[in-house]
């Protein structure tokens, strides 16, 4: 018994360590499609311009731009956790040096900004955090992409909220009432309770998706843009010390490898990376303050 409910437990486990990621992309497709079906179906909203040439290249211009970021953040994520940032197959040499730590778990010498996920059970090179959207952490290796991908699912959100500005619009057209409130805030209650069809919940809860993961997204994006430029991790930003900021120009190198200014367009660009995540080129003291 104790053998079946260890294995039953490992696989729970293990389904729920991918929960999130298959949640991300059922959201993602889900997203995409409203935000297709409104550009050919229901776009432009007035009724004179739904033949004309000018309708044609507006929602051909529209689909490029949305499945163009839709193919990023899926690549982007591909190769992000297809790229390991673990210490695992790396030479780590001697071992010995200021900033070195050994890790008891792994039972070996990890350099400067290495540490221990205990949810990925490994070290990892450079390690941002965990990230428990992708289920991987965020490391010397990843980053590029991970970064990459919350690039492109901002912008996308931020298109996919102003297209659903029509379903506001709709929702509220008669007024703000009880009725448009909380079929706006609790759609699935809505529904369950049969006070809206099935289609005025998926356009409302899909909508408010977009809002809520816009501002989500927006929180994240601009939160590592701003480790990025001041050359911290995750783990670093609280320090008021910056021992590995090189300026703005070679933070972005240090991030995004030597083609920084033009790798973010397309995960295929190759953009070597300056370092190997083992060792950091220093300009301030590594010691902590008193």
């Amino acid at each position: 018994m104790t053998s079946l409910a260890a294995k039953v437990f490992c696989r729970a486990e293990k389904m729920c360590r991918h929960l999130p990621v298959m949640l991300n992309t059922f959201l993602v497709f889900s997203i995409t499609g409203e935000v297709s079906y409104l550009v050919l179906m229901e776009a432009p909203l007035e009724a004179s311009l739904k033949k004309t040439t000018w309708s044609a290249w507006w929602k051909v211009i529209h689909l490029i731009a949305q499945y163009f970021m839709l193919g990023n953040i899926c690549w982007n994520s591909l190769l992000f956790l297809k790229t390991s940032p673990s210490i695992k197959g790396v030479f780590l040499g001697e071992g010995m040096g200021l900033g070195w730590r050994y890790c008891y778990t792994c039972e070996a010498h990890t350099p400067p900004r290495c540490s221990h996920c205990y949810d990925c059970k490994v070290c990892v090179l450079r390690r941002d955090h965990h990230c428990v959207f992708f289920g991987q952490c965020v490391g010397f290796h990843n980053y590029r992409f991970f970064l990459s991908c919350l690039l492109f699912m901002w912008s996308g959100l931020l298109y996919a909220t102003l297209m659903n500005a029509e379903v506001f619009i709709v929702i509220l057209k008669e007024g703000v009432t009880v009725h448009s409130v909380l079929l706006l805030l609790i759609p699935w209650i809505m529904l369950v309770s049969g006070q809206v069809s099935a289609r005025a919940f998926a356009f409302a809860f899909i909508a408010d998706t977009c809002v809520v993961g816009f501002l989500l997204v927006s929180a994240f994006f601009f939160f590592h843009l701003f480790l990025m430029i001041r050359g911290q991790t995750t783990r670093e930003w609280y320090s008021s010390r910056r021992p590995y900021n090189l300026g703005l120009r070679r933070n972005l190198q240090h991030n995004l490898g030597r083609y920084w200014y033009i790798c973010w367009l397309c995960p295929l660009i190759p953009s070597p990376m300056p370092g190997d995540g083992i060792h950091f080129e220093v300009t301030g003291s590594l010691e902590p303050t008193r």
